[in-house]
């Protein structure tokens, strides 16, 4: 192997050196460098060498085309800078330049940063997961049963018959306890999919915020504390808001939190999301002892945040890449 090394040295050398215009050098550029070219086929060489070779067959060839490429793109230089001066006229650098156009942060973007640091402030780190579920982590782990409609093909976004576009971000806190032993303290904020009907406040892509506190002896009075908090820090200390008795599999007792908004012209309620109890269910899938541990999570539907704070009448708009609209953020 080390002698075809050294002998494909030799030819690259010489094919290199040969090179006089630029048509030969980009046909040595695709015998030797590119994609498709002896050294892409070379590296084959490294699975067929003994034990012994690998190391120094690898580091050969590394430094040779390292070595090549350098001198490839020297002679380039040296063949470019001898074509003539293209007619036309020539650019004039004393002229005023434009204003540069300044790019700026989506307001998706700015209300997911904004979050984290409230939710930071109340001791709250921050935790990720992927958007790629299975079924365990998104269902099964999270006290859904089989035969539960959120489980219904029709309202998810299979990929296969186990794994599917996460639904919610309530995977990232199994995640999260599976290798995290209590007090566990995080938010999770994140996309998640589902098949809506878009309108003002439905899409069929958007995203949430996780939050779960695990420690001994959390009480609702400890959620519904945390949450309230957060609005008031959030919206303002005149922010009227409310929870409501729901059901969810995964927490029990169980709420939603409503957020009073205007939309088109009129105030109304608007679910900002759902909370309760971590359900000893889901504390036994992950390993926890419900008997030691409790606590609370939460998830929070970040575009509606966004509207009730700026006042955005349709989640559309947040999508629809009007320059117009998103410059007022």
């Amino acid at each position: 192997m080390l002698e075809r090394l050294e002998q494909l040295d030799r030819d690259a050398t010489a094919a290199l050196e040969a090179v006089d215009n630029p048509d030969g050098l980009e046909a040595f550029r695709i015998k030797y460098l590119g994609t498709k070219g002896q050294f892409k086929a070379a590296m084959t060489w490294l699975k067929d060498a003994s034990k012994e070779e690998r190391p120094q067959l690898g580091q050969g060839l590394n430094q040779l085309k390292n070595r090549l490429q350098t001198e490839f793109d020297q002679k380039k230089a040296s063949l470019g800078s001898a074509k003539p001066r293209a007619a036309g006229p020539m650019l004039d650098v004393t002229e005023p330049p434009l204003p540069p156009q300044m790019g700026r942060r989506h307001v998706i973007t700015q209300v997911i940063d904004e979050l984290i640091e409230v939710f930071g402030r109340m001791g709250f780190d921050v935790a990720e997961g992927p958007e790629l579920e299975d079924e365990r982590h998104n269902f099964v782990d999270l006290n859904i049963p089989p035969e539960h409609p959120a489980r219904d093909p029709l309202d998810n976004f299979y990929l296969d018959d186990t794994h599917l576009l996460r639904t919610q971000t309530s995977t990232v806190q199994i995640r999260v306890m599976e290798q995290t032993q209590p007090p566990i303290r995080v938010i999770a904020p994140g996309r998640v999919y589902r098949p809506d009907t878009h309108d003002a406040t439905h899409s069929s892509m958007f995203h949430q915020l996780e939050g779960l506190y695990v420690d001994e002896q959390v009480s609702m009075v400890d959620l519904k504390t945390a949450l309230f908090q957060f609005a008031r820090a959030y919206f303002g200390e005149k922010a009227e808001i409310r929870l409501r008795p729901s059901y969810f599999p995964f927490t029990e007792p169980s709420a939603e939190l409503d957020i009073k908004m205007q939309l088109k012209g009129e105030w109304q309620w608007v679910e900002l999301g759902g909370c309760g109890m971590v359900d000893p269910n889901v504390f036994q899938a992950v390993g926890y002892d419900p008997e030691q541990w409790t606590g609370f999570a939460f998830g929070m539907g970040i575009e509606r945040i966004a509207m009730a704070r700026y006042g955005i009448g349709d989640i559309r708009w947040l999508y629809e890449n009007d320059v117009r609209f998103l410059r007022q953020f």
